[in-house]
C-alpha cells in the first residue's frame, strides 16, 4: 500500500493487451503503473490482454491491475485469474465500485490491497463505507467521466460536490488523500498543471495518468514550496527538543499544535517522494 514516506504522485495507466507499452510504462518514471484490463481493451481482446498481464506479473515487476467490473463476465474471470495468479502484483484498482459487501468479496479473493474507483452517484453516496469495506481498500478515487455520465452533468464545477466527498471519506477513513482522474486533453500540459494544482489545494494528490509525458508535470505541481518545507524542517527540528510539549509558541510567535504537526509532517512526506529513487524495488 502507498506509506506515508512516499505518496504516489503518477498512476500511470497502459493497455493490458501491449506488453510494447507495458515495458515502456514500467520504465517511464511513474510512481505506479496501472495495467488495464477494463477500458482500455477491446471486448476481442480481453483474454490476450490477461495472458499478458499475468505474464508481466511473473516477471516480478511490481504493477498494480484495473480490473472489469466485478459481476461482469470479464471482471469475474480477471478476478479468478489474478487470484491463482504468482507474481508482483501490487494492487487492484475496482471500477464502478458501488456495493460495499462486492468489494469485500474482491478484497477476501485476492487478497492484495484494493482501490475502489467511484464513478456513479450511488458510489459518491456509498464512498465512506466503500472506504471503509475491509482492511485491504488502501485507497479511493473518482472516475469523473463515468460519473458526469451517470450525472447528466457537464463542466468541472458540477463535480465540486463529489469530489469534496471523496475527500472527506478518504480521510475519515484514514485513507490517503486520493488522486485526481485522468486529465484527458494529453497534449495540454499547463493545463494539467494548473488543474494539478487546484486539485491539491482542494484536498487530492497526485493523479492517474495516461501518457508518459504528463509525468513530469505532476509531479512538478504536487512538489511542496521550498520554503514550506523548510518551515516543516525546523518545527520537526525544534519539536524533537520539546520533551513532549503539547502545544507551544515557535520561534515565529505562531501557535503550535497537533494539527501543524501533523501538517508540517504531510508537507516533509511529500517532499521525501519528489526524491525517492528513479527505481524502488516496489511501489509500496
Amino acid at each position: 500500500m502507498t506509506g506515508p514516506e512516499h505518496p504516489h504522485r503518477t498512476w500511470l495507466y497502459v493497455p493490458g493487451d501491449r506488453p510494447d507499452r507495458i515495458g515502456k510504462a514500467l520504465d517511464s518514471g511513474a510512481d505506479a503503473v496501472i495495467l488495464d484490463l477494463e477500458d482500455a481493451v477491446a471486448p476481442d481482446a480481453k483474454e490476450r490482454a490477461r495472458r499478458t498481464v499475468t505474464g508481466v506479473l511473473a516477471e516480478g515487476r511490481p504493477a498494480y491491475v484495473r480490473i472489469n467490473a466485478p459481476g461482469t463476465p470479464d471482471g469475474d474471470a480477471d478476478i479468478g485469474l489474478l487470484a491463482s495468479a504468482p507474481g508482483a502484483l501490487a494492487g487492484v484498482r475496482i471500477p464502478k465500485c458501488e456495493d460495499p459487501a462486492g468489494l469485500r468479496r474482491v478484497a477476501d479473493a485476492l487478497g492484495v490491497p484494493v482501490l475502489p474507483v467511484l464513478e456513479s452517484a450511488l458510489g459518491v453516496e456509498n464512498a465512506l463505507a466503500l472506504a471503509t469495506a475491509h482492511p485491504l481498500v488502501t485507497g479511493i478515487s473518482l472516475g469523473e467521466a463515468d460519473l458526469s455520465a451517470d450525472l447528466r452533468v457537464t463542466g468541472g464545477d458540477a463535480l465540486a460536490w463529489p469530489r469534496s466527498r471523496v475527500v472527506v471519506a478518504a480521510r475519515a477513513a484514514g485513507l490517503p488523500s486520493p488522486p485526481q482522474s485522468v486529465w484527458t486533453a494529453v497534449r495540454d500540459l499547463d493545463g494539467l498543471r494548473a488543474d494539478t494544482a487546484a486539485g491539491h489545494r482542494a484536498g487530492f494528490f497526485g493523479r492517474s495518468v495516461i501518457h508518459p509525458a504528463q509525468i513530469p508535470v505532476v509531479h512538478e505541481a504536487c512538489a511542496p514550496d521550498p520554503a514550506d518545507v523548510a518551515w516543516a524542517r525546523d518545527l520537526m527540528d525544534q519539536l524533537t527538543r520539546r520533551d513532549g510539549t503539547a502545544a507551544w509558541i515557535d520561534s515565529a510567535g505562531r501557535f503550535v499544535d497537533k494539527a501543524v504537526v501533523e501538517r508540517a509532517s504531510w508537507i516533509l512526506a511529500v517532499a521525501a517522494s519528489a526524491h525517492r529513487p528513479e527505481k524502488e524495488g516496489s511501489p509500496s
